[in-house]
């Protein structure tokens, strides 16, 4: 399958990025897109963390794997390139409620007495009632996992982190996370904790980067989202094109099934050599499909160059036949590697 090449390549400051904001509208595959950039960053030798915090159980289900607990597993390794040994790539699952446990433990000294507020239920209630703290704290832990300290050094140091982030929709709300508790929290350690966060965020260690598919709302969201990141002085990063059709018909013969004008007899004549037993319908059902195709390939290359007009390096995945199992994870890994975003 060949794909239209595309203008990749980290910009200058990507090499010193150890933190990868992955985000997306719904349906483009951003869990996809950030467990193969994780296992793309672990064929160059790094060690990486995977982290998702929309409690879906995404990386458990994609890397076949049991339900990840709140700490670090290690799932996968990256593919061996060359004389490069592969680095390895964890996984964590962070969600705010034990996160808020650690932050207790960590700030409070509160231990075992935490553990009690949970079962009464104060967990939940800090959790829900105030969306800025949930960020904070799940932001925390992922500040943790990026800058070890003396707190955690007996923990494992990562050379990159993945983060399978919110929605492109929620993301600069969700990493803005100074803005949220403006009207909450000016001062004492969530406030503090905040601000390290955003130094984080706002750093050339982070960037972030916004996943689409070929289709007008997706690719809309997409040019919005890098707006709402500028305005929010948050790190853009490359924009990744997701679930790319094969493009295997040339110019003609795209603009013949569009225009119906496929000549049925060719149809017919190459489907004999390939030993396929021919009958009208079949030939006819063909030449719709075909014109279907060529109608989308007509929309996509729309939307390509919209995309190509945002200023972001743009990077492209095919749709895998088979749909994304380990093997295709693996396949899309290389193909980003290929194309320089890890």
């Amino acid at each position: 399958m060949s794909l239209e090449p595309t203008p990749g390549g980290p910009g200058p400051e990507w090499p010193r990025a150890q933190l990868h904001v992955v985000s997306g509208k719904g349906g483009t595959g951003k869990s996809t897109v950030a467990a193969a950039l994780a296992l793309a960053l672990a064929s160059t030798g790094k060690d990486v963390l995977l982290c998702e915090v929309e409690g879906r159980q995404g990386i458990a289900r994609m890397f076949d794997v049991d339900p990840l607990p709140y700490e670090e597993r290690r799932i996968a390794r990256g593919l061996p390139v060359g004389s490069v040994a592969p680095g390895a790539v964890h996984a964590l699952h962070i969600d705010a409620e034990s996160a808020l446990l650690d932050y207790l433990a960590m700030y409070y000294k509160l231990g075992r007495a935490g553990k009690a507020l949970d079962r009464f239920g104060v967990i939940d209630f800090a959790t829900t009632i105030a969306p800025g703290v949930r960020d904070v704290l799940l932001t925390g832990k992922l500040y943790e996992a990026v800058l070890r300290n003396a707190r955690n050094k007996q923990a494992r140091a990562y050379d990159a982190v993945v983060l399978d982030a919110p929605p492109t929709g929620r993301i600069a709300q969700f990493l803005n996370v100074n803005g949220e508790l403006a009207g909450l929290a000016k001062v004492g350690p969530i406030k503090s904790q905040a601000d390290k966060v955003m130094t984080l965020f706002r750093s050339p260690r982070t960037v972030v980067h916004l996943v689409t598919v070929l289709e007008e709302m997706p690719v809309q969201e997409t040019a919005d989202g890098i707006a709402q990141l500028r305005d929010a002085g948050l790190p853009m990063g490359g924009v990744i094109v997701n679930l790319v059709r094969p493009r295997d018909l040339g110019k003609e013969d795209l603009r013949a099934a569009r225009e119906g004008s496929l000549d049925p007899v060719r149809v017919t004549a190459d489907l004999k050599a390939a030993k396929i037993d021919v009958t009208h319908e079949l030939v006819g059902a063909l030449l719709v499909e075909a014109r279907d195709h060529a109608d989308r390939r007509a929309l996509e290359d729309a939307q390509r160059a919209i995309v190509r007009g945002l200023g972001r390096p743009t990077y492209e995945l095919p749709r895998l036949a088979d749909g994304v199992d380990l093997g295709g994870l693996y396949e899309l890994a290389a193909r980003l590697k290929d194309q320089g975003l890890a």
